[in-house]
């Protein structure tokens, strides 16, 4: 058995084509070339080799196409000591792969030579378990979880839209979360915003918020930007993150958040609810022919057209349900995946549970995202009262 074994191993080296660590190094340059490290988890933190990307031996067959469509790209695999990657590289010659070579003596070889590795960054025992049905999934996997530890999303306003947001990003692992809100939790607050409770009313939004999420996933960094948003505070508080949440409630507020997005390139999830009806968009700076909010709205309407929900009233479940559509915008702009809203409004009807999308065109006008005559909104928006 042991000889039969072995000569089956001697047969899939002579097949597969080598490459030296040395001339790896040199690929390692080139944008056309994928490394891929099957070994499995526990031993990445021997170290990688720089651009690595990881799929497991047992997993490659079912992964491989997420990570390399074009089946003639240079691809070079690499395990410990070049016996699973040879076998790999066999696998991957029989999916149609072209280009296949094994890393000859595997990352041992690599690091007796003297060549540079790094540390991965890797989930801890108690991330697996916490997030096992997000790295299961292939388009999310391990890579994808630890993108969403690493990033960072404010949220404007503890309300109605901020509150289901903010819950469902912190469950699913958005590492840092800003809350921005100046408000103190009032009774009227409760039938919607589900982050607060009754022993915290006249407590601030933003403490009661962070007492929530922490208490729900105490590894989430919470940070209380206990503040109204002002022309004067808001680069200094968007430039900080990767992405914004809009819960905002009035017109006022909407235009500085998305004025300053788009100079700082930071892109917006929009949210919006009015008694039974809801929208949500993305408006992102970064991607091409976006429009952004300004191009959706050039100027606010009158204010008897545009109540708050103050003023309006709101079906108590409908922000969740935008709120929820917001939080989904955000994970997939966080893991470049899917579909994006950009261009698009989603436009939800509680009342008749229908869902209509219209789409939204760049104005070529545009006094904020073509003209970049920023300093003429900050003027008009300086003159009114933002609040959130």
């Amino acid at each position: 058995m042991k000889s039969s074994t072995r000569s089956y191993l001697d047969q899939i080296r002579e097949k597969v084509k080598v490459v030296s660590a040395a001339q790896l190094e040199t690929w390692i340059q080139s944008d056309s070339l994928v490394v891929i490290d099957v070994r499995e988890q526990e031993e990445l933190l021997q170290g990688i080799i720089p651009r690595s990307i990881h799929i497991s031996r047992g997993f490659l067959e079912l992964d491989i196409e997420e990570h390399v469509k074009d089946k003639d790209h240079r691809i070079v695999v690499y395990c410990a000591a070049g016996l699973r990657s040879a076998l790999a590289a066999d696998t991957l010659n029989t999916l149609g792969y072209s280009n296949v070579f094994s890393l000859e003596g595997g990352i041992a070889q690599w690091i007796n030579q003297g060549k540079k590795t790094e540390t991965p960054t890797t989930l801890s025992p108690q991330d697996r378990i916490r997030y096992q049905r997000h790295i299961i999934i292939p388009e999310i996997g391990e890579t994808g979880q630890l993108k969403l530890l690493n990033s960072k999303v404010l949220i404007i306003g503890a309300g109605g839209l901020g509150c289901p947001t903010a819950l469902y990003l912190g469950a699913a692992g958005v590492g840092t979360i800003g809350i921005v809100d100046f408000d103190k939790v009032e009774e009227s607050n409760l039938h919607r915003q589900i982050l607060h409770t009754p022993a915290r009313i006249g407590t601030y939004k933003t403490e009661s918020a962070k007492t929530a999420l922490i208490e729900y996933n105490p590894n989430l960094n919470v940070i209380c930007h206990t503040e109204r948003l002002s022309v004067e505070n808001a680069e200094s508080l968007i430039r900080n993150y990767d992405l914004v949440i809009d819960g905002s409630d009035n017109f006022q507020t909407r235009y500085l958040i998305n004025d300053i997005s788009v100079q700082l390139g930071v892109p917006v999830v929009h949210g919006s609810v009015f008694r039974f009806e809801g929208q949500v968009s993305l408006f992102d700076p970064t991607a091409p022919n976006s429009p952004c909010y300004r191009c959706l709205y050039p100027a606010p309407p009158p204010a008897h057209l545009a109540p708050t929900c103050k003023d309006a009233g709101v079906l108590g479940i409908l922000p969740g349900i935008i709120g929820l559509f917001q939080a989904n915008e955000a994970i997939k702009r966080i893991l470049q995946i899917g579909s994006p809203l950009s261009g698009r409004l989603l436009q939800f009807d509680a009342l008749d549970s229908k869902v209509q999308e219209f789409r939204i065109k760049k104005n070529p006008n545009c006094n904020c995202c073509v003209q970049k005559n920023f300093e003429s909104n900050t003027k008009d928006l300086s003159q009114g009262n933002c609040r959130i």
